[in-house]
């Protein structure tokens, strides 16, 4: 039985794609059976997999026109993915009417969770009905976090929000833990939030940290995770080093 992952934060721009597929294609390298689904309008996750946007079936179809959700699955040698495309960001209002609007998500890629190891979520930057499908459809959530003090008002927000979905929807529904992210050790102000973050949060606060990339952010360009386009580089051997700390909690 998959373990389901919501990987979300309210404020973007904080690596949360990145962490998605980067971690998504880690634990895949690791012999994990992992799938992405991509539920966020932009679909960043899904060109970083390598995936086209344009892909049909995708997200779109699977939460709006009911496609069974493994036909919507695109296999890649680094991790299964349910791409999404730019059609999803009318889905928030097509599913106000729907019943049971905040457990559509959940009850799609049900059917899915034998064949899996983990599945990753990817959320959009807002707290939003697909997010709350997310979080609704999750076991924890994985919040990256840039170690800027915007960053650190935004988690209060958003812990806020998973105990109030935790408390109406999805009673199981935790942190998996924090992952400071964009992290440069010369500048003082990422000290102080670090340190600040792992008084408060402790153990929920990964030990790895993501570092500044260029490679990292050169990686989706050519349709590849950073983890397979550059092996050796910074950003990826701290993902590569999440992903064991992501096991070694979970395993």
């Amino acid at each position: 039985m998959a373990k389901i992952i919501a990987v979300a934060n309210q404020k973007g721009g904080v690596g949360k794609t990145t962490t998605t597929v980067n971690l998504t294609a880690a634990l895949s390298l690791m012999g994990k059976r992992v799938l992405l689904v991509d539920c966020d309008p932009q679909g960043n996750a899904s060109s970083g997999m390598g995936v086209p946007k344009s892909r049909r079936p995708n997200t779109y179809d699977m939460l709006i026109n009911a496609a069974p959700a493994a036909d919507c699955v695109v296999q890649t040698d680094y991790g299964d993915v349910i791409p999404a495309s730019k059609e999803l960001a009318a889905a928030s209002v097509e599913l106000i009417g729907a019943e049971r609007r905040e457990y559509v998500l959940k009850d799609a890629i049900y059917k899915l969770y034998s064949e899996y190891d983990y599945i990753f979520i990817d959320c959009p930057p807002s707290l939003e009905l697909l997010t709350v499908n997310a979080l609704t459809a999750a076991d924890n959530v994985l919040i990256p976090m840039q170690c800027e003090y915007y960053a650190l008002e935004g988690i209060a927000d958003l812990l806020t929000s998973i105990r109030l979905c935790a408390k109406r929807l999805n009673r199981r529904l935790g942190v998996e833990g924090i992952v400071l992210t964009m992290y440069d050790a010369r500048a003082n102000l990422t000290t102080q939030v670090a340190n600040e973050l792992r008084k408060y949060m402790a153990d929920k606060v990964y030990e790895t940290v993501i570092p500044r990339s260029v490679r990292l952010s050169e990686a989706p360009s050519h349709g590849l995770p950073g983890v397979v386009y550059d092996r050796v580089n910074k950003g990826s051997r701290a993902y590569m080093a999440l992903a064991a700390e992501f096991l070694k909690r979970n395993e």
